[in-house]
Order: structure tokens, then C-alpha cells, then sequence
């Protein structure tokens, strides 16, 4: 298959940057311009990449492959070091350089342990690119692995008052998502042993072929559970608010953004594409699992005071969409359209977008008036207009808007699922409700009204901060405006595992 480097050097470069900080540079404001340097380099790379992938040939292009990659091992143990990308990979690396340069510019105000911060940012971009980018089962595995010192460090030194608070929540986010990655490493241990390789793109026909030592389903179940603590699913969830609440505006930027993405993209890469016969059998699960996240989130939200807190619980409501789009897979075949899968797959890019714009405002207001606590804030419009618009898009566009990528991904969900499942869509459908209930509510409270005393003299966005919030509402209005530009190339991603999942329901047919 070759050796582009394309890949390589953009999985590579953040960590390579932080190397560099780390060793070579002195003084806080070249550390900053440095890592910003970095994170504009990787941006640029992952446009690249997302433009020079060709949705009319599909398949897996831009290839990183070296055999041999660790010798010396013994003939039987086929571990590779193995990078492409596909459709349904290309958006969300596009996605991963998108928010890895909003979050750099966002820590600009960072003044403690300056050099650590933006080691530990950019490392954690690596792992996250890795992810999205392995095609070999190990080092899916290792960098998967890799993110969670950088957000566990970011959560416990640079997280919120007092310290062991965001130290428990560093810890909790430690625990939860290394006990998921301990049944995510057997599963992929009974694979390996099971088929004699780690190959993602080999072991869909492996496993079709019935090699596996353990019942599909059980090998299906260990590595569902890893993807469910992260996207989070009900009940794996209990950490998400407590790491999102104490966690530094970036590093709640990169975690709404990109970590929880990558249990959505393990479910459809891994759980869809590798077990489709099993995930048609257990999709009335998925169906009930994606609406509880749905409806659970959304009413826990109104009981929310703090501004992050309520945005994680948003999270934990719309990452549910994502499992609902999945569960339409019972229905993949015949006429019946793949929508809800590309939909899924949208709504990752999009709540990527939308949410990490959230926590972006969110953070700056914090900045500016030292406060998350809603009875404590109001009228900051009149002092704020520029954050207020903009809170404005990504508000609207998260209650589904049409005109916004959030009205995009959900209409996808929604008109792919309710042929299959119409109780869940219905009930899900709800969502849409509460969503625009809590997010007009929160806007009234927080930026109308008379403004307070105390407030008397804050600020607009600074230039710095201008920059990110005007690169993500434009990526959230592009995307409402043509969808085409993103959905063409996750549906150029999902054909193949529509056709596999074609394929199992014609030989139930049968």
C-alpha cells in the first residue's frame, strides 16, 4: 500500500511540538506562539487530508503502512503500524485540527506552568488523531490509551477551584475510562487470537467467517462497553459532568469536542462495521439506550445551576442521538435507507462544533465575571454582544435550528430511525423540546435582562479570543447552509457497513 507520510506527520506533529516545548524553549510567550504555530500547521494538514480524500473511489486512502512494525516478535504476531483514512475517519480529523487550534488559543491566558499546559494540550491532540486514524487494533488501542494522561493533568493541575475537587474529578475520569479500556484490551486480545492479526480492514471478514473463540456477542459486549464510558452512555455517564465541570475551558473544549467522539466512532467502526449481524439483534437495546440519554439528559439539565455543568448534561442528552442514528441498523436493508447511521456520524461533527463553542463561551464569560453560577449572572448582553451572538448561534444551533449543522445531523437521525424504531424516535423527538426549553431559558437568565452592578464594567471578546469563537460559529453555519460538505463523505464511510449489514439481513431471508 505504500508510505505517503501525510498520516504520520499529521497524527505526529502535536507531539512532536510538545517535545520541543518541553527540551528547547524558554519564556511563556514563545511557548505560546510555539504551540499555536503547531496547532495552525496540524489544522492546515487535517484540511488537507479532508480535501484529498475522493468520495467517488471510497474505501481506506492516504495509507501509512510499515509491516514489521514491531520485530522480532515471532511470524504469528501481525502488528503493523497501519494509518488511513476513510469517510467516516476524514470529518472528525478535520474536526480533531478544528478544535485542537481553538483550544491553543483559548489557553492564551494560561499563566501557571505554561510549559506543561501546552505539552500536555498538544500530546493529547495526538492521541486523539491516532484514534481516528489507526487502522491496526493496537495502536487503535494505544492511542486510545495515550489521551488519558494529557486530560487527566489538564483536569487535576489546571482544572477549577478548589484542588481536590478537580483532583477527584481527574480521578474519576481516570478510573472510569481505564476500567472501559479493560474489556475494550481482552476483546481485542480474543480477536487477535481468535483471527491472527490486528488488521481492522481484515477482521470484519474474519469474524464473519466464524473463527472467534468466545460468542460473537460476548467479544461484541466487551468492546461496546469501552465506547459507552466514553461516548458517555446511561448509566457510564457520572463522570462526564464532574471532568467537564472542573476541567479548563480547553480542556472541556477538547473533551465535548473530540474524546467523546471517539466512543461514537468506536460503535460505528468497531461494533457496527466489525459485528454487524450482532448489532442488528441488540438494536432495540441501542434504541432504548440512545433515549434514556435523550430524555435523561435533558431534564437533569433544568436542575442545573452551573453554566458547564448544564452544558455536560446537554452533552450526555445529544450524545444519545448518536446511539439512536446507530440503532436504525436493524433496518438496513431493502429500500430502506442507511440515513440514520450518516446521521449518527454527523451528529458527532456537529455536537463537536456546537458544544465546543459552548464551553468556549463559557469559559471566557467565566474569565471576565468569575462566576458560572446562573442566579448570579444576568444582563451580560449589554456589555458582551459579540460573545452573546455568538452564544446565540450555538444555543440555537443545538436545539436543532434549521439553517444550523445541528438541525442537519438530528432531521438525519430522526428520518432514518423512525421506519425502524417510530416509539423511539417519537420519545427521542421530545429531546428537541427540552433542548429548546433549557437553552432559551439559560439565554434569559444569563445574557438578558438588567445587568448587575458588579458587571457594570466587563468586557467584550479580546481579540485573542475573537478568533476561535469566529472560526467555530462559521464552521456551524457552513454546515447548516451544505450539509454536503461533510455528510457526502461520512455516507461515502457508511456504504460499506450498510452493505454488510445488507448482507445479514438477506441471509436471515434466506
Amino acid at each position: 500500500m505504500g508510505f505517503s507520510g501525510l498520516l504520520t506527520i499529521t497524527v505526529f506533529l502535536p507531539i512532536a511540538g510538545a517535545i520541543v516545548i518541553a527540551l528547547l524553549l524558554r519564556g511563556d510567550k514563545l511557548i505560546r506562539t510555539f504551540a499555536a504555530l503547531v496547532a495552525t500547521a496540524d489544522l492546515v494538514l487535517t484540511v488537507i487530508v479532508f480535501a484529498r480524500y475522493d468520495t467517488s473511489v471510497g474505501g481506506v486512502q492516504m495509507v501509512d503502512k510499515i509491516r514489521d512494525w514491531i520485530p522480532g516478535m515471532g511470524d504469528g504476531f501481525a502488528v503493523q503500524y497501519f494509518l488511513g483514512v476513510d469517510g467516516l475517519s476524514a470529518p472528525l480529523v478535520l474536526l480533531t485540527g478544528l478544535l485542537g487550534f481553538v483550544a491553543v488559543l483559548a489557553s492564551w491566558h494560561i499563566g501557571h506552568r505554561v510549559r506543561e499546559y501546552f505539552m500536555w494540550l498538544l500530546a493529547l491532540q495526538t492521541g486523539v488523531m491516532g484514534v481516528f486514524l489507526s487502522l491496526d487494533f493496537l495502536m487503535f488501542f494505544l492511542f486510545w490509551e495515550l489521551e488519558l494522561l494529557p486530560m487527566f493533568m489538564l483536569i487535576s493541575v489546571w482544572g477549577s477551584e478548589p484542588r481536590n475537587k478537580r483532583e477527584y474529578s481527574a480521578m474519576k475520569f481516570l478510573i472510569f475510562t481505564i476500567l472501559g479500556s479493560a474489556f475494550m484490551l481482552v476483546g481485542i486480545l480474543v480477536l487477535f487470537f481468535s483471527t491472527g492479526t490486528f488488521d481492522m480492514t481484515a477482521l470484519p471478514d474474519a469474524i464473519a467467517g466464524g473463527k472467534l473463540l468466545l460468542p460473537a456477542g460476548m467479544v461484541f459486549t466487551l468492546l461496546f462497553v469501552a465506547f459507552a464510558v466514553k461516548l458517555p452512555l446511561w448509566p457510564f455517564h457520572t463522570w462526564l459532568p464532574d471532568a467537564h465541570t472542573d476541567a479548563p475551558t480547553a480542556g472541556s473544549v477538547m473533551l465535548a469536542g473530540v474524546l467523546l467522539k471517539m466512543g461514537g466512532y468506536g460503535m460505528l467502526r468497531v461494533s457496527v462495521g466489525m459485528f454487524p449481524e450482532v448489532v442488528s439483534q441488540f438494536a432495540w437495546i441501542l434504541a432504548t439506550a440512545g433515549v434514556i440519554n435523550i430524555v435523561y439528559g435533558g431534564i437533569v439539565v433544568f436542575r442545573q445551576t452551573d453554566l458547564k455543568r448544564l452544558i455536560a448534561y446537554s452533552s450526555v442528552s445529544h450524545m444519545g442521538f448518536v446511539v439512536l442514528g446507530i440503532a436504525s441498523v436493524a433496518g438496513v436493508a431493502g429500500s430502506v435507507s442507511p440515513l440514520g447511521l450518516t446521521g449518527a456520524a454527523m451528529q458527532m461533527f456537529t455536537h463537536g462544533t456546537i458544544t465546543g463553542l459552548l464551553f468556549l463561551l463559557v469559559g471566557f464569560i467565566y474569565d471576565k465575571a468569575h462566576t458560572r453560577y446562573i442566579p448570579d449572572l444576568g444582563g451580560l448582553a449589554k456589555r458582551m454582544p459579540f460573545v452573546t451572538v455568538a452564544l446565540m448561534v450555538a444555543g440555537l444551533a443545538s436545539l436543532g435550528l434549521p439553517g444550523t449543522s445541528g438541525f442537519v445531523a438530528e432531521i438525519m437521525i430522526f428520518l432514518g430511525t423512525f421506519t425502524v424504531w417510530p416509539w423511539a424516535t417519537a420519545i427521542g423527538a421530545t429531546g428537541v423540546v427540552l433542548a429548546a426549553g433549557y437553552i432559551l431559558w439559560t439565554m434569559q437568565r444569563v445574557m438578558f435582562g438588567p445587568i448587575k452592578e458588579r458587571f457594570a464594567d466587563i468586557t467584550d471578546a479580546s481579540g485573542m479570543q475573537f478568533v476561535p469563537i469566529a472560526v467555530l460559529v462559521f464552521a456551524i453555519i457552513v454546515v447548516g447552509v451544505f450539509p454536503s460538505i461533510i455528510s457526502d463523505v461520512f455516507s461515502s464511510g457508511i456504504e460499506p457497513i450498510t452493505r454488510s449489514l445488507e448482507n445479514v439481513a438477506q441471509t436471515r431471508l434466506r
